[in-house]
């Protein structure tokens, strides 16, 4: 090794990674990312390692929050609820998420405020996602379509909020062992 060498560089990527996974800001994981190619490798493995993300707070767009969850490997709980910031994802997003491989292990979900979403990239996402057991979609666009499909594609939800304008409350059953969790303020 060379005498100029950091004593950082010297750690092994697993070390590396398993540091990233404790920063959260993904603007500090872009820029170590771009410190090195091992550093590189390393916020990538972090990704990998990590079972919870959320981007809420994060002015986040298709591209970005896709390119992210790609990356998580381990994720069981995915939260691209829109905030002050404004998540911006689309269907075009919700599509290329539902293209990770991490999709059909999710447990949770937050869809919350999304209004950039519709039932087209709702029914893609839900229909791989096979694991999920909380579902957030309160606050979007969705409609009975989107609700009956998540009734039927969705086996294990115990958990669903529910608070949007364009849902007819009274015409979606759930199935009985979901029917006692599911809240809902439908307008």
């Amino acid at each position: 090794m060379m005498e100029d060498e950091g004593e950082i560089d010297r750690l092994p990527i697993d070390l590396l990674s398993y540091i990233f996974v404790f920063i959260n800001s993904f603007t500090d994981l872009a820029q170590a990312s771009s410190v090195c190619k091992k550093w590189k490798r390393g916020v990538k493995q972090s990704l990998a390692r990590r079972e919870t993300l959320s981007f809420a707070g994060w002015k986040m767009d298709d591209d970005s929050t896709a390119r992210l969850v790609r990356h998580a490997y381990s994720l069981k709980d995915l939260d691209i609820s829109r905030s002050r910031w404004g998540c911006q994802i689309t269907d075009k997003g919700l599509y290329r998420i539902s293209l990770a491989k991490c999709v059909g292990n999710l447990t949770s979900l937050s869809l919350w405020g999304m209004t950039g979403i519709s039932d087209i990239g709702v029914l893609q996402l839900i229909s791989k996602t096979n694991a999920l057991q909380h579902l957030n979609i309160g606050g979007t666009f969705i409609t009975d379509v989107s609700l009956f499909a998540i009734a039927e594609r969705c086996p294990h939800l115990k958990i669903m909020h529910v608070s949007c304008s364009f849902v007819e409350c009274s015409s979606v059953e759930l199935p009985p062992r979901n029917r006692k969790r599911a809240s809902s303020s439908c307008k």
